[in-house]
C-alpha cells in the first residue's frame, strides 16, 4: 500500500505537464499539420518542376534540371492554351467580382420582395455537380442555336465562367459586409459627402480586402475549371483541356512549371495586399511639437512684460 500511495504523486504530475502541454501546444501542432497537410502536393509540383525525365512521363524523378524553367513553353500549343485560360480568368474575374459586389451590397443592405428568392439563386450554382451545370449550359447554347453562342467557343467559356463565379464573389463579400459599420457612413454624409463620395471614401476602401479575397477566389476558379469548360468550349482548349489531353501520353515539365509560377503570382499578390492593408491600419506617429508655439519670441515676450 506505501509503495501505490508514493506512486500516485508521481503519476499526477506527469499527467498535469501532459494537459499543460497538449493545452498549450495542441493548437499549433495542428495547426502547422494541416498547413502541411495543403501544402504537400503544391510542394511536389514544385519539385517536379526541376525534373529531367528521360521520356515524356514526369511520375517519377530522374535527375535535377533547369531546361523546363528556361523555356517554359517549349511545348508546343502550351503557350495559346495558357494565353486562353488567362484571359478568361481575367475577364471573368473582372465582370463576377463588379456584378457580386453590388449583388452583395443589395443583399446587405436593404430590404426587398425576392430577397429570399434572390439568396437561393445565388446558392444554386454552388450546390449543383459541376458536370450537370455544365451539360445544362450546353443545352443552353446548343437550343438557342444562333451565332455568337453557337457553336460554343471562346465567348461561351467566358459566359460560364462568370456565371458561376458570380456566386463565390457574392458570398465572400458579404460575409465582409456584415462586420460593416454603418456609422462611418453616416459620419461622413453628415460632414457633407453625397452617396458617391461616400462609397468611394469610406465603404469601398473598407470592404476591399474582402472585394480582393473574392477576385483572388475567382480567378482560381476560374483558372481551374475543368468540368464546366469542357462542356462549353467547344474546339477551344484551355490549360486544364490541355493537363487532361497530355495526361494519356505524359503530362510534360513546363504544366509543373507554369503551375508553380501560377501558385507564385497568387501567393506573391496575398502578401502584397496584407502588407498594404498592414501599413494602412498602423496608427499615426504622434505630431512632433512645435517649437515656435513652446517658446515665444523675444520681441513678443519683451512686449508681454511692458503690457504687464
Amino acid at each position: 500500500m506505501s509503495a501505490e500511495t508514493a506512486a500516485v504523486p508521481h503519476q499526477r504530475p506527469r499527467r498535469e505537464r501532459a494537459i499543460r502541454f497538449v493545452d498549450r501546444y495542441m493548437l499549433y501542432l495542428y495547426t502547422a499539420f494541416a498547413i502541411l497537410y495543403l501544402m504537400l502536393p503544391v510542394a511536389v509540383m514544385t519539385l517536379f518542376s526541376f525534373n529531367d525525365p528521360p521520356g515524356k512521363s514526369n511520375l517519377t524523378w530522374h535527375a535535377f534540371s533547369l531546361d523546363a524553367w528556361l523555356n517554359p513553353f517549349g511545348v508546343p500549343q502550351l503557350f495559346d492554351v495558357v494565353r486562353i485560360s488567362v484571359l478568361v480568368a481575367f475577364i471573368s474575374t473582372i465582370v463576377a467580382t463588379a456584378l457580386g459586389t453590388l449583388i452583395a451590397l443589395a443583399l446587405v443592405r436593404y430590404g426587398f420582395r425576392g430577397a429570399a428568392a434572390t439568396n437561393v439563386l445565388i446558392f444554386l450554382p454552388m450546390a449543383t455537380p459541376e458536370i450537370v451545370l455544365g451539360a445544362s449550359l450546353l443545352t443552353l447554347f446548343v437550343a438557342i442555336g444562333e451565332p455568337p453562342f453557337f457553336p460554343t467557343n471562346f465567348l461561351t467559356i467566358l459566359i460560364a465562367h462568370i456565371m458561376f463565379n458570380i456566386s463565390y464573389v457574392v458570398v465572400t463579400v458579404r460575409a465582409r459586409l456584415y462586420g460593416f459599420d454603418r456609422h462611418l457612413e453616416e459620419a461622413a454624409m453628415d460632414l457633407g459627402a453625397n452617396e458617391w463620395t461616400t462609397f468611394w471614401k469610406v465603404t469601398f476602401p473598407m470592404i476591399l480586402p474582402g472585394i480582393m479575397a473574392a477576385a483572388l477566389l475567382a480567378f482560381s476558379l476560374s483558372i481551374d475549371d475543368y468540368v464546366i469548360t469542357s462542356f462549353t468550349a467547344g474546339r477551344t482548349s484551355t490549360f486544364p483541356i490541355f493537363i487532361w489531353g497530355s495526361a494519356r501520353v505524359g503530362v510534360p515539365v513546363q504544366v509543373n512549371v507554369i503551375g508553380t509560377a501560377f501558385f507564385l503570382i497568387a501567393v506573391g499578390f496575398v502578401a502584397l495586399t496584407t502588407l498594404f492593408q498592414s501599413r494602412a491600419r498602423r496608427p499615426l506617429p504622434p505630431p512632433a511639437p512645435d517649437s515656435a508655439r513652446a517658446e515665444p519670441e523675444p520681441g513678443r515676450a519683451a512686449l508681454t512684460e511692458v503690457e504687464a
